[in-house]
């Protein structure tokens, strides 16, 4: 992979890993246009681990509240008075929330590097939870804060980013719509979509990179690995605080239209031959 592809690669996980229109589809898509082998194993290691730049500027955009919720877990531990605070639950909630994306990444993971690496997966997948996140919007009342969050709420919405394991769905997307179907506000759904794909997305990339490592410098190279991440963790930066404004002032339906018209296409170019599924 040549250092110009990696550039384009970065931006498009950077502008993508945030908002609910999938990142991994679109990387796949956007690979795909540039000739690369989509089914490729250093291409898709290639794809999960510079997901590891857009994590990294989660963790610096809340640094100040990850800092306070590790703070409260760790003395929790130790102090039972402590346990009362509302931030050693969350934390309890954030890594409760992970393991479901753990166990079934790990049990599917050559599915997910397999047969989903496929266009018409992205299709179906941009496409169908595009009705899952209109009822979301609809149903859900968006009447709790963050304050009120569950054990319950995090394991229900931790397994709805399972769901994101399929190219087209969105892991934010699968996320901020269960917490709204969970009756979670828009800012709450969203916050914790950010707290909940910092282990998941460490722990694909560490993954990936560690298992694939001959095959990401056979077919795409470390240098292009690095210029893909540094270029996605500039952008996811400058994302993370535009996402949050605006969910704040707007429905997650806004992203509807996108889905379902890039869908469109990409079904017709697969169907006229333009493109190849895989």
């Amino acid at each position: 992979m040549n250092i110009l592809y990696a550039l384009i690669l970065g931006i498009v996980e950077g502008l993508t890993e945030f908002l609910p229109v999938s990142s991994t589809g679109h990387l796949t898509v956007v690979e795909k246009l540039l000739g690369l082998s989509i089914d490729d194993p250093g291409v898709t290691a290639f794809t999960a681990i510079i997901q590891f730049g857009a994590i990294v500027a989660v963790i610096l955009y809340f640094r100040s509240d990850i800092g306070r919720l590790a703070a409260a877990w760790w003395r929790g531990l130790f102090d039972s008075g402590s346990r009362r605070n509302p931030d050693y639950r969350f934390a309890w909630y954030v890594i409760a929330g992970s393991l479901p994306i753990g166990i079934v990444g790990f049990a599917a993971k050559d599915l997910v590097s397999g047969a989903l690496r496929n266009l018409w997966v992205v299709v179906a997948g941009l496409i169908l939870w595009s009705i899952v996140m209109f009822v979301a919007e609809r149903v859900g009342r968006r009447s709790r804060p963050e304050e009120s969050l569950t054990l319950k709420d995090a394991l229900i919405i931790g397994l709805f980013q399972c769901v994101a394991l399929v190219p087209g769905v969105s892991r934010s997307g699968a996320t901020i719509s269960a917490g709204l179907l969970r009756n979670l506000d828009r800012v709450a759904a969203t916050r914790l979509s950010f707290f909940l794909a910092i282990p998941a997305l460490i722990g694909a990339g560490v993954y990936e990179g560690a298992s694939q490592a001959s095959a990401v410098s056979a077919t795409v190279g470390w240098a292009s690995v690095a210029v893909g991440t540094v270029v996605s963790f500039i952008v996811g930066y400058a994302s993370i605080a535009w996402l949050l404004k605006l969910v704040a002032r707007h429905p997650i339906t806004v992203f509807i239209w996108y889905r379902v018209a890039l869908g469109v296409v990409l079904a017709a170019l697969l169907a006229t031959g333009v493109l190849a599924a895989t």
